[in-house]
């Protein structure tokens, strides 16, 4: 019986700040270029710096292709390496996004829980990723601001079936190709684990 499709959406982020061209971005572009295999639909979007627009189109975004999973990739000045975010967090979002907007009620889901984490073991994924010419690590803190706001909506939406990845600037000290292939090697290390998650519970169903 042939295989079922994959589909795998991938976000990056728009300019901001001092990142005139955003590390992100760049690294997804690469990512697409190179693709995540014959069996897998990729899919990527360039996100504004814009909390409204985050709100809208994650949601927007799980509706329409109802992926495996949703890897959104932000850029950090502080990470020198590929940083895998293990949860987001719902409070504390006080700064001001490219159109001097913050919410009001400075959280990202009202009545939501503080902190979400991912289905994914981002230990494990860190673990398979090594022994490529670029480092990972693992966080607990995706930062405050809209990388860390997208990643708890996108968890919210999605019951835990999202990742997000904090890539350094360009040149510090990776280039955009590295980045590309550490995302392709993070990614379909992911698809291999829900699939043998899927695997074992489809055994475990039909004994």
């Amino acid at each position: 019986m042939e295989k079922r499709r994959k589909c795998v959406v991938v976000t990056g982020f728009g300019p901001f700040g001092e990142h005139a061209v955003n590390a992100s971005w760049v690294a997804v572009q690469e990512l697409e270029k190179i693709g995540l295999g014959d069996g897998v639909d990729l899919h990527v979007y360039e996100v504004p710096v814009e909390y409204q627009t985050v709100q809208r189109l994650i949601p927007d975004l799980w509706m329409k292709y109802n992926p495996e999973v949703i890897v959104h990739v932000g850029v950090s000045s502080m990470a020198t390496m590929v940083t895998l975010e293990k949860c987001g967090h719902n409070q504390g979002y006080h700064g001001l996004d490219v159109r001097q907007f913050c919410p009001d009620t400075e959280c990202c889901v009202v009545g939501g829980p503080e902190c979400l984490h991912s289905v994914i073991d981002m230990d494990t994924i860190c673990k398979r990723a090594a022994g490529m010419d670029v480092q990972f690590t693992v966080s607990t803190d995706a930062g405050r601001y809209l990388c860390d706001f997208t990643y708890y909506t996108s968890l919210y939406k999605s019951q835990g079936k999202s990742v997000f990845i904090h890539v350094p600037p360009l040149g510090k000290p990776y280039t955009a190709s590295q980045l590309g292939f550490a995302l392709q090697t993070i990614i379909n290390s992911i698809l291999d684990m829900l699939e043998q998650s899927e695997d074992q519970i489809t055994c475990h169903q039909n004994p």
